[in-house]
């Protein structure tokens, strides 16, 4: 039995192989490159055996087996907190204790809930993270609704044309302003990552926005400009300041005096900045930024500081 479809915009300009993958994702790679070795694949009616062909929307795909797999995602996962919704991309504002991604098969996560929220999808490509927050960092997290937003986005991000804020509550005292520019190696079986030489590099910048220096604890804002695994977490527990509920990499006394109030690192994603854009898809995010209000665990040491997040700027 053979298959034939219209490939859509959310394939526009990727590799044939990958698209072939995303449309068949339970099917085996070794039996999709057969396909292709034997002419099994066409594009407009032509033979197309090069892996690496680029594809492009309007496209007609015919393979020689079937169809993919009907699928939709039931909304049972609950939702997530949409701070702004365009035609191809989101902004969320992800809770605390909650994956990006799913570590199981259609497991709870912000993208499962997304795909629960705005229904469907077109054949081989479903809602998708453009970036990633800790399970326990809270705060702004753009989802892509389209391939080509999310190659867009992608390469934004890469670039570093995305502004990135953070608010945390650190163990310390805290300097007005301070910056670590030090490389980070992760360790992918032990899920850490340290400062190394060896290590890629990292950026960050921080200042000191409220405190109490009878708790010795202090509010910071900070700047990302690399996006490294842990970057915040490590770079602020290597300046002296580790984020207070940090169990990986922060102080254990100050986490054992604070554990009745404080149960995850107090870490959020307060601000998403976008620059200015003037092709489609990614212009109805020209300019754009996006605030993420404080959780309540971080608003309590805030309000008692008389600090406000509208104060964030």
């Amino acid at each position: 039995m053979s298959h034939s479809l219209i490939l859509s915009r959310d394939h526009d300009g990727r590799r044939l192989d990958r698209t072939l993958r995303s449309i068949w994702p339970a099917m085996p790679l070794s039996a999709i490159m057969r396909g292709l070795r034997m002419g099994s694949v066409r594009l407009d009616s032509v033979r197309v055996r090069e892996p690496g062909t680029r594809v492009h929307a309007g496209q007609e795909l015919y393979v020689s087996w079937e169809g993919p797999e009907e699928r939709t995602f039931e909304r049972r996962w609950g939702t997530v907190p949409i701070l702004w919704r365009g035609e191809s991309a989101l902004v969320v504002d992800k809770p605390a204790n909650l994956l990006v991604q799913p570590d199981v098969k259609d497991g709870d996560s912000v993208v499962t809930r997304v795909w629960g929220m705005v229904g469907g999808r077109e054949a081989g490509f479903s809602p998708a993270a453009v970036h990633r927050l800790d399970r326990n960092t809270t705060g702004a997290l753009a989802v892509a609704l389209r391939g080509d937003a999310l190659r867009g986005l992608e390469r934004l991000f890469k670039e570093r044309r995305v502004t990135k804020r953070y608010l945390a509550v650190v163990v310390g005292r805290a300097p007005e302003s301070g910056e670590v520019d030090a490389p980070l190696l992760k360790d992918a079986a032990a899920n850490t990552v340290r400062v190394d030489r060896d290590g890629k590099s990292a950026l960050t910048r921080f200042r000191r926005l409220a405190g109490a220096e009878d708790e010795k604890l202090s509010l910071v804002s900070i700047d990302l400009l690399t996006g490294r695994t842990h970057q915040a977490r490590v770079h602020m527990a290597h300046a002296g300041f580790p984020i207070l509920g940090d169990r990986k990499y922060g102080c254990f006394e100050a986490n054992r005096r604070w554990a009745e109030r404080v149960r995850r690192p107090l870490l959020h994603a307060a601000l998403l900045g976008f620059p200015e854009l003037r092709d489609a898809p990614l212009a109805e995010l020209s300019g754009r930024t996006f605030r993420a209000p404080l959780p309540e665990d971080m608003r309590s040491f805030a309000a008692e500081w008389g600090w406000d997040d509208r104060d964030l700027d």
